[in-house]
């Protein structure tokens, strides 16, 4: 389950139209929570996207709470026989480190 719906989620079919896909697990979360996926997601891609005036607090909690899921998902991975042991470890030492700078 995925949970979100980010920019790589719509393609164009022969005709060139849009099309959403990878859906399943979808959800609607707050503004905040999509900004906060986005930044971590984009990087510096993201400031096209940026707008004004999102609650600070959510996105603080947001932040903290998406790095520690993107920290315990590859663990829970590396619990298994994952193929790409080491860039999977990579992932959650990332996120951990980002977590723990936000304290």
């Amino acid at each position: 389950m995925h949970g979100e719906l980010g920019p790589d989620h719509v393609q164009v079919d022969a005709a060139g139209r849009p099309v959403v896909i990878d859906i399943e697990g979808l959800m609607y979360l707050d503004v905040e929570w999509e900004h906060v996926f986005l930044r971590i997601r984009l990087h510096d891609a993201y400031e096209p996207l940026a707008v004004a005036d999102l609650d600070e607090d959510r996105l603080a909690l947001y932040m903290l709470a998406q790095r520690l899921s993107l920290t315990a998902g590859p663990l829970r991975l590396l619990d298994g026989p994952f193929p790409d042991r080491e860039f999977m470890a990579g992932i959650a030492e990332h996120n951990l480190n980002e977590a723990l700078a936000l304290a």
